[in-house]
């Protein structure tokens, strides 16, 4: 495809370098090895790069030049900074159905000093927590994007909430059989980790346990990274307030285009 190529692995980690917090998915999959990533070169330098599959990820200026590899995955977010989002939406939309949802100006959260401790039971998930953490995993997920992945693809849910688990990427606090406070990491590198599906039961919400979580959490993952961030949808105010009182600040503006 002209103007798209390939980048090194090299090159793809001296770009998410210039926002690591706003680039963290990117990076965390070169590290990984997954997928493929594609890029767009201005001059020497690359201008853009984009993660094209299931979720496609573009990050830089000129990333409407991927817009055409769309089409040939059955992709199903658009998700990334909301400039870079944009520009790529406006390139692809012609060619695909409207989507199920758009959701622009979410805000990026950041944290990179550790908060007072929460005081909490919080520790790693581990498989014995499975048969717990699936269905408020599969909770999290409705309340997010609206539909169940227990219903849709139990076997690929199943499979990706244990690999979670079994990557040290899944951390809860729990009593009585109830998750207090529950959180998974989506990306992980040496310069941040993103977490999703931050859940508390709801029987137990209004309690002060999503930010007493959040203070063990943050604290636990800053002796291993330099920050820790999160998006979270501009009509959620209760999580904003969460997130502000544990001191994160605004990074950036996230959009996703749900496909």
């Amino acid at each position: 495809m002209p103007g798209v190529i390939t980048p090194t692995r090299r090159e793809v980690i001296e770009f998410c370098r210039a926002d690591p917090i706003e680039r963290v998915f990117l990076e965390d999959m070169v590290r990984r090895g997954l997928g493929r990533i594609s890029g767009v070169r201005d001059g020497r330098r690359l201008a853009a790069l984009a993660h094209v599959g299931v979720n496609v990820l573009p990050a830089g200026r000129g990333c409407a030049a991927f817009a055409p590899l769309i089409e040939l995955e059955r992709s199903r977010m658009i998700l990334g900074d909301e400039r870079a989002v944009t520009e790529l939406w406006e390139g692809a939309r012609r060619r695909l159905p409207p989507p199920r949802d758009d959701r622009p100006g979410q805000p990026l959260f950041v944290l990179d000093e550790p908060p007072e401790p929460g005081g909490t039971g919080l520790r790693p998930a581990t498989l014995a927590d499975l048969e717990l953490l699936l269905p408020s995993c599969a909770a999290a997920h409705a309340e997010e994007l609206g539909s169940d992945p227990l219903v849709q693809d139990p076997d690929g849910f199943r499979w990706r909430t244990r690999a979670l688990i079994e990557d040290g990427r899944s951390w809860l606090w729990r009593e009585d059989g109830s998750i207090l406070f529950k959180a998974e990491a989506s990306a992980w590198t040496p310069s941040a980790v993103h977490l999703q599906q931050v859940w508390v039961d709801p029987e137990q919400r209004a309690n002060g346990y999503a930010q007493l979580g959040l203070r063990d959490l943050f604290r636990l993952l800053l002796e291993r990274t330099r920050a820790v961030c999160l998006f979270v949808r501009p009509e959620n105010e209760v999580a904003i307030h969460v997130y502000e009182r544990v001191g994160m600040r605004r990074h950036g503006t996230y959009r996703s285009v749900l496909l």
